[in-house]
């Protein structure tokens, strides 16, 4: 009886407008700004002026005490292995 009854059904015929609450409608995104060439001039400016910053160099007089603090946590420790 299952059998028959699966071999007569008929699906519903599908329409093209039956997506329609389901689906959203495409939209383009909004074109992005593009950035102000005043202020990308001063910003250059700014940047090629600054400072660079590099660890482990010091521009201090102190250098030479860097160093030795670099070489003070560097320690080889030996331990003699005892053999089994």
């Amino acid at each position: 009886m299952y059998l028959r009854e699966l071999k007569a059904y008929k699906a519903p015929a599908t329409k093209a407008s039956d997506a329609d609450g389901h689906v959203m409608k495409f939209s383009a995104p909004a074109a992005p700004r593009s950035p102000e060439d005043g202020d990308l001039a001063k910003d250059l400016q700014s940047y090629e002026s600054a400072t660079v910053d590099v660890e482990g160099q010091s521009t201090e007089t102190g250098a030479s005490s860097d160093a030795s603090s670099v070489d003070a946590w560097f320690e080889v420790r030996t331990t003699e292995r005892v053999p089994p």
